[in-house]
Order: C-alpha cells, then structure tokens, then sequence
C-alpha cells in the first residue's frame, strides 16, 4: 500500500484547475474538461475507498498515511491520512462537486474567460475541501483551512448576486477572524508540545501534559474558529447573506461541505488536543448548540426569500450535530458525523431545486411563487422530496442521523433529548409551509410564464443521484456506520468518556415474585 491515494486526489482537481484555466477563448471544452476531471477525481476517491479496512487501524487510527517532513525547522509535516469521519466527508465532496458542475453548467455565459474561472475555481475548491479534511499535521490542516477561503471568496464575490461584494467580504472578514485565533492556538499548542522535526503531528500533539488554564485557553481559540465555521448562534450571521448571494451551485459546496470542517474540527482537534477542556465546556456548548437550533429554526420560518430560508435550516441542523457531539454517547456522535453526510445531500438538493425555481420565476421571494407543481410538476417534486429529508422523514436519510442525536443525548442528558425533539416540529413548519407558497394553489397565470418548461433532462441528472442518496442512505444507512463507529469510538476514548449504564428497573418483579410466595 505505497501508492500516495490522498496526494493524487488532492493533486488532480489542481491539475484539472490549470487546464481548465489554460484553455483559450471561445473553446466548448471548459466545462467537459472540468466535469471530467471531477468525475476522475471521484473515481479515485472511491479506489481510496476501497483500500480503506472497515474496523483496522492503521497506523494509529489513520489510514492511507502520508508523513513526509515539510519544514523540518519549525516542526511541519505534510502528514496525510483518514479515518471513517474524514474518509466520508471527503467522499461527501467527491460527489457532489460533480454534480455541482452539471447543476452550474449554464450558470456562466461563455463571456471572455468567465467561464474557465468559474470552473477553476470550483476544482480549486475540491481540492482545498479535500486536503483540510485529511491533514493530520495541525499546521497544514491550518493552511488548508485558510487556503479554502480563496476559491470561495471569488465564487461569492465574482459571480454572486447584486450584494455579492458585502457577502463575499463578510464571509471572509469572519473565516480569517476566525482562523487568526486558531493560528495563536495552534502556535501554543507546538509550543507546549515536543517540538522537533514533526512537532506539529496530530499523533504527537494528542495526550500533552497541559496545565487546567493552558488546555482550557488553547480549546477556546480551536473552538472559536470551528464555531464560526459551521456557523453557530451567535457568530453564524455571514451564512445567510453569503448564500443568498452565492450562485445555488457554490451555496451547496459552502453549506453542505465547508461549513463540515467546523463540526469535523471539533472532533478533530477539540475533542483530541483537550479533552478535559472539552468536557468542562460541555454545557456551555450544548446550551449554545439548543440556542442555535431553535433560533435558526425560528429565523427560518420568519423568511420570504428561499435562499435565506435554507440557510437558516442549516443553522438549525447545526445545532443537531454539535448537540450530538458533545452529548458524548457513542449513539449521539454516531448520529452526528452521519448527520454531516446527511446534511450535505439534503442541503445539496434544497439548493439546487431552488435555483431551477429562480431561475424559471426569475425571483426568490416567496411571494412571487404559488401554484408551480401545476407548472412545473417534477421540480415542485423534487423540492418536496427534499424538504422532506429536511424535516426528517422516516424512510429518508436525515431521519435515522437525526433519531441517533436526539435517542444518544437522551441517555445522557434526558431534558435535553426531550427538547431536541422539539426542532423536529419547527422543521416541518419550516419546509412545509416553503413547500405552499411555492408549489399548492390555482396555477399562475402571466405573460412571464410563457414559455417555462418542467425538469429538462440535464436537470434530472442533478437531481436524480440526490434522491437516490436520499433512499439508500435512509433504508440501509449500515455501511456508513460501519464506517464511522470506529472513529467515534476512537474519538469517545480519546475524550475520556463511556457510555452511561443502562439503569433496568427491577422494582415490579421483585413485586411480582413477592406476590407469588
């Protein structure tokens, strides 16, 4: 197992990016060419895929690994390698770049060289997503994380909407506070470590002899910068404006994958770099995980435009899979990291179905819909199967992850379970009541529908591998498990937590053989 499997997916989509860049004007090969190249890309990952033994090891518990010294005088490695977690965030991006791609395929007018930016930066982008997800040296997962904000601040700032210029420098003013804080963390965690030639290795950082305060100081610059990224109450106000300004095709990769390496991070690096910190954090962060949940629910069902509508849902769900986090079951992190694969189908099809309205209404208010499963029937169905993995539908993906939080937080923390639930009924009024303004009522009449067409069939392209993720992942979620259960596992030790013990109430026998005699 010598062949470099995350080098070459991080070196291809780059490789893909320079041609599609170095194609001259006026060529009909820019998006083939970057549309390939993504599909390649995704053909690797899954060989990576298959090398990757469900339930081993490794080496520690990484998989795949590359460590070769990168700058030896201050500790830097360019260390590469996966466990389950990462293996299927990257597998999550793998997919959905593609279709993406197909999704943007007449977002951008062949105008001068638009185009081949367009789709350069969208392989860019693959690549960043999946380098920060396999570093295991802290430094370069740093580098990751800050190199990502280029490709995405240009999608946004390029070829966003009207206030795309405020979105995209929202967006980034709030990544790079973020990562500045990180960067002092990550500065005192080498400091406090063995230092040397690989001072920065996840594996030689994990387990430091930390003072209370240090450790305590260090998680709060690595949860900080994570918080941001996902985004959580109270720091998640760029998110909205950025997707509502993004192109449909950019908000899925920024929410559905991206906003992942906040969550990722904490399990990553929170949990494994400072354990005792992270269980004295833990209630302040599962009141803030409640507070984000229900206020992005609340902001979700107050919205007339759809974009921000969706955006406020992903608040909402991010507030599930941090509650389930640090819940610390093994049922409720389970639940979780599978929520993040969920989460970014859901997300990618909520999206993308959204942009096929606007772009026919040529609108994203609400208001301005109404009777559209009449006009187009197959895109009002597409949008109701997807708000309905949204809100959880048993049979759909996002129930079963969804069921996992709430059933693992319970065993710990049984108040909290309980009001958990609750988001469960605040998404139904959420997606339901889109799902009527936009698709129920007597068909629309206009001199601007003139001419509207239902589902074309590269449209169904987009859609159809979705839905499917939708049902596979919802009836048989088994292999994703199996993926994930030994990383959580790994992750629950690390953190220095068990499972609580199953209390059985034997009262009512003893009462019964009692009776007996």
């Amino acid at each position: 197992m010598n062949f470099p499997w995350l080098t070459t997916l991080l070196v291809l989509p780059l490789v893909g990016a320079l041609a599609v860049s170095l194609l001259p004007k006026g060529t009909g090969l820019v998006r083939p060419v970057a549309l390939g190249t993504a599909l390649l890309t995704l053909a690797v990952g899954i060989g990576a895929a298959t090398q990757f033994r469900f339930g081993g090891t490794g080496e520690g518990q990484f998989q795949l690994t590359e460590v070769y010294s990168w700058i030896p005088q201050f500790g830097v490695s360019y260390a590469l390698g996966v466990d389950g977690i990462s293996l299927s965030m990257i597998l999550l991006g793998l997919v959905l770049v593609p279709i993406c791609m197909i999704a943007a395929w007449d977002d951008v007018p062949a105008v001068g060289r638009r185009q081949h930016t367009y789709f350069a930066l969208m392989l860019a982008l693959s690549s960043m997503m999946i380098g920060v997800f396999a570093a295991i040296d802290v430094f370069l997962f740093y580098v990751f994380f800050e190199a990502m904000l280029i490709p995405v601040y240009f999608l946004i700032g390029v070829f966003g909407g009207t206030r795309r210029a405020k979105a995209a420098t929202t967006f980034l003013l709030y990544s790079l506070a973020g990562g500045l804080i990180m960067l002092v963390a990550v500065i005192g965690v080498y400091l406090a470590g063995p230092r040397g030639t690989d001072g920065f290795l996840l594996s030689n950082l994990t387990g430091l002899d930390l003072s209370v305060e240090a450790g305590r100081w260090l998680f709060l610059g690595f949860f900080v910068a994570f918080a941001i990224k996902a985004p959580m109450w109270p720091v998640h106000t760029w998110l909205p404006l950025a997707a509502e300004q993004a192109r449909p095709a950019t908000s899925v990769l920024l929410v559905g994958v991206l906003d992942k390496v906040g969550t990722y991070g904490m399990i990553r690096f929170c949990l494994a770099l400072f354990p005792e910190a992270s269980r004295w954090a833990t209630p302040a962060i599962l009141t803030l995980a409640l507070i984000s949940l229900f206020v992005g629910a609340f902001l979700a069902i107050g919205q007339t435009d759809m974009l921000r509508l969706i955006s406020y849902t992903s608040i909402s769900h991010f507030g599930f899979i941090v509650l389930g986090i640090f819940a610390f079951t093994t049922v409720s992190q389970t639940g979780a990291t599978l929520y993040m694969v969920n989460h970014g189908f859901t997300t990618a099809g909520l999206f993308l179905v959204a942009g096929m309205l606007i772009a026919r209404r040529g609108s994203r208010d609400l208001r301005d819909f109404g009777g559209w499963q009449r006009v187009t029937p197959l895109v009002a169905g597409a949008l109701l199967v997807s708000g309905l993995s949204g809100l959880a539908l048993p049979g759909l993906n996002s129930f079963v992850s969804e069921f996992l939080v709430i059933v693992g937080t319970f065993q710990r923390h049984p108040w909290l379970g309980i009001i958990s639930a609750l988001g469960v009924i605040l998404a139904a009024v959420y997606i339901l009541v889109m799902y009527q303004k936009v698709a129920t009522g007597p068909k629309p009449e206009g001199p601007e529908l003139e001419g509207i067409t239902d589902m074309s069939g590269r449209e169904k392209w987009v859609v159809a591998p979705i839905i499917a993720a939708f049902l596979v992942l919802g009836f048989y979620p088994k292999p994703v498990l199996d993926l994930l259960e030994p990383a959580v596992e790994q992750s629950m030790q690390t953190v220095g937590v068990s499972d609580p013990a199953t209390v059985v109430d034997t009262s009512a026998n003893h009462s019964t053989e009692g009776s007996d005699h």
